[in-house]
This record gives structure tokens, sequence and C-alpha cells, in this order.
């Protein structure tokens, strides 16, 4: 990972200033150890010193979602793999209580096994979402204390006293103040949030591991127009190469933190993250809306829009022809792969070709110059516009182009090279980025880019 994206920990909280101007507008996670350990929730939650019977206490029948999931104790956040089940809160506050007493009984829930567990049964907990689903499938996955955007789905606002806000988030404009609760080991599939988010442990452990945005055609994800683009369509505990073959450097564009009671992680929007839960984990999350999306204005979406693509489409060739260069001079290099050196063939031989084989010449340029060769020979081109004068560039395309019985026949056919080659990278970054396999009229030209 670049030095740039390294992730800082701080050992105190810093003021709200210093972290708007020196770690929020980085876009790059941060830890802070310890800065929660104040919180009245960190003791009065804590299950050691009876901190289920507190929030059983507290919060008792009120209704709460749970997430629930036969793939458990791994939770996929598309639609397709859960449900969001109403039950007393109470209810599973008896599920964490079950389940504490099985691990102290050396019988806890084997995180590799899904279903019932031996003498387990969800009629005698009192609740039954579903026929074969067991206590452990049960989730508490971003139950709201705080929704500024819809106060009607506020479930937990009696816990709201027992948390502080963070000095760092005083001047935000909160969008949701959420519960996360396990009480069996969890994972949550790999996603990004379309906020900033501050992940406070109230108690437990969890790991977090974290991808930027730029990792994203490593972790495939979901279409953009599909109802859960925002994750990962990798498993990444189980990944099928064969089906994401680039999900093996995932890794090596990640990075791993462990976050005990009372510390906190900043995760940048856009940021992919993989949350990984011990046995019974509470925690906290605010979620507030970046200043960069709070001052796009929507007038200029669809320019940012067209900025973006083609910011990513020139990396996307750049990375190509890279890829091709470091290779070409291989031996096991494969026939099929020369266009790319046909291009680079044809600029350092061109003044011969113009004086001694001028028809060649017209040849290779109108019927045999392949998408990648003619992006490598107009840089080429260009590099030689920065190298020499006016006048003698003025030379160089009067001899190039005067071999042409149709000038405007050649310069059409390298513009339509490069115009197909820049379409396929177009189409790979859509497929990368966006997800899903977009079509984009075939040009018979060369061959598609690897």
């Amino acid at each position: 990972m670049e030095d740039s994206l390294r992730i800082q920990r701080f050992q105190q909280l810093p003021s709200a200033t210093e972290f708007a101007s020196q770690i929020e507008s980085r876009n790059v996670p941060a830890v802070f150890v310890g800065c929660v350990k104040g919180w009245e929730a960190v003791a009065k939650w804590n299950p050691s010193s009876g901190g289920l019977e507190y929030l059983e206490d507290r919060v008792g029948s009120f209704m709460v979602e749970a997430m629930v999931s036969r793939t458990a104790p791994v939770f996929y956040g598309d639609l397709r793999s859960h449900e969001r089940v109403p039950l007393p809160f109470s209810t599973f506050i008896g599920f964490c209580k079950q389940h504490r007493q099985n691990v102290g009984n050396s019988c806890s829930f084997n995180s590799n096994s899904g279903g019932h567990q031996p003498g387990e049964s969800d009629t005698e907990q009192g609740y039954s979402p579903f026929v074969d689903a067991a206590p452990q499938q049960m989730y508490l996955a971003q139950v709201p204390i705080i929704n500024a955007e819809n106060e009607d789905r506020v479930q937990l606002e009696t816990l709201r006293e027992d948390i502080q806000m963070p000095a760092i988030l005083e001047e935000k404009n909160l969008s949701s103040v959420n519960l996360w609760m396990n009480n069996a080991q969890a994972r949550s599939s790999a996603h990004y949030d379309p906020h900033n988010n501050l992940l406070c442990i109230v108690t437990g452990r969890k790991q977090v591991v974290l991808w930027p945005p730029s990792a994203s055609p490593m972790l495939y994800p979901m279409p953009i127009y599909g109802e859960a683009s925002n994750h990962s369509s990798v498993a990444l505990e189980n990944p099928d190469f064969s089906v994401h073959p680039r999900a093996k450097y995932s890794m090596q564009y990640s990075k791993k933190v462990i976050l005990h009671a009372g510390d906190a992680l900043f995760i940048p929007e856009g940021w992919f993250h993989q949350v990984d839960s011990d046995d019974f984990t509470i925690a906290v999350n605010y979620w507030w809306r970046s200043s960069i999306i709070s001052s796009l204005a929507d007038h200029m979406d669809a320019y940012y829009l067209r900025r973006i693509l083609r910011r990513l489409t020139d990396r996307e060739m750049d990375q190509v022809l890279l890829q091709g260069s470091t290779a070409m001079w291989r031996q096991e290099r494969n026939i099929s792969e020369l266009p790319c050196k046909k291009g680079i063939v044809i600029h350092s031989c061109s003044i011969t070709f113009q004086h001694n084989f001028p028809k060649t010449l017209e040849a290779l340029i109108l019927h045999l110059l392949s998408p990648v060769g003619a992006e490598v020979l107009t840089r080429k081109f260009d590099e030689i516009d920065q190298q020499n004068t006016e006048e003698d560039r003025n030379k160089f395309y009067q001899v190039f182009y005067g071999v042409f019985d149709n000038q405007f026949a050649a310069m059409d056919a390298i513009l339509n090279g490069k115009e197909s080659f820049a379409r396929q990278a177009f189409k790979n970054v859509l497929d990368k980025y966006l997800g899903g396999n977009f079509d984009v009229p075939k040009v018979c030209v060369g061959r598609d880019i690897p």
C-alpha cells in the first residue's frame, strides 16, 4: 500500500478542527486508541459486570430488527442472503445469555458451521423467525439510536445517554448513530459506505480489514445498478479465483487493524472494509456526509462523472501499455501479443520506411496497425514533438504523411485504432469499478486488451 494511504494510530483524540484539517481531509482511516473508554456504556454494557441485565432492564421488550442469515457466521449485505426480522430486544439478550452459558460449559458455537447446535431450540427461546434459524444466525446490525433522516426508524433512543459524542464530531451533521451487537462470532462481507464512519467499540474485539477505493477492481464490486452495489461480489473467506482472478491480489492492497473496547476507527467513505467480531461484541458507529459530497452541486454531477471516467480510462490505458512493454521482450512472448511491438517498430523505423518502403508503410498503417499499436505510435509522435523544434516536427509529418495516397485515410486509420483501444479500456473501467459486463460496439481491428 502506498505511504500516503498508511493508517495512522493516535493515542489521544484530536480536536474537531485538527481532525477535519489533518485526518478527515486525507480520506485515509485512522485508529484512536482508548478514545471512548470513558463512556458510561463501556462500564454499564460490559457482560462481565451485569451488562446484559442492565441492557435488558433499560430497553426491555422494545422491538428491534435483527439481521438473520443462513450463511452465518458470514453475513452478506445483499437482500438475497439475509432478512430483517423484528423481535423484542429482551429476546436477543436471552440468546446472548444462553450463548455465554454454552461457552462457559465448553459448548460454544463453531463459527465454521451453520444451523442448530445440539440441544438448542428457537421455540424454547420463545421466538422463531425461521423454522431452521438458530440464535447464532442473528445479528443486531445498524439498529438506530439516532437517525436524523428518519426519526421514525429510531429503535434504541433510550441508550443515547450512555454514549457521549466524540469531540471530533461536535461540528458534524450526523446522519445516524447505530448499535451493532452480535451474540456469536460474526463476519460482514466486504463493503463500503456512502458516509464517513466512526466505529466505536464498547465491549469485545473486532478485526477490520480495509481497502482503499482504488482497490475496487480487486474486489469486484456488485453492479452499480443493483441493490447491493456497495458490496464486493467476492467471498473473501473462500474466493473462487477462476471467477474472480484479480481477487488473488486483493490482500496486497489491504490493511488490518484490531480494535478493543474503548478504541475507535475512522473509516472514510468509499473504503471497503470487512469486519470480524469476536463472541459478544457491542459497537456504536456514527455516520456523517463528507465535505466532498456535501459540496457537490447536482448540476455538476454529469461533468464530474465524465471527468472521473476519463481519468480512470487514461489510467487503464497507461497500465495496459506498461504491462505490454514490460513483458514484450520476454522469450516466451506469444505471437498474438505482437500488435504493441508493431507500433514501436513502425515508429523506430518510420524514417527508413518513408524513404525506402513507402507503400509498405502505407499498408502497415492502413491495414495492419492494431489499436494498441496506434496508441503506442501516437505517443511516440508526442515524444518527438517534445524533443524537436516546430520546424523539424513539420518536416517529419510532411515526409510521413507524404507517402500516403490519401493522407486523411491514414489519419482516420490511426485515430480509429486509438479510439478502439480507448473504448476497450473504458469497458474495462466500467467492469472493474462499476460492476457488470457492459457491452460496447465491437471494432474488428487487432485484438482486445487483455
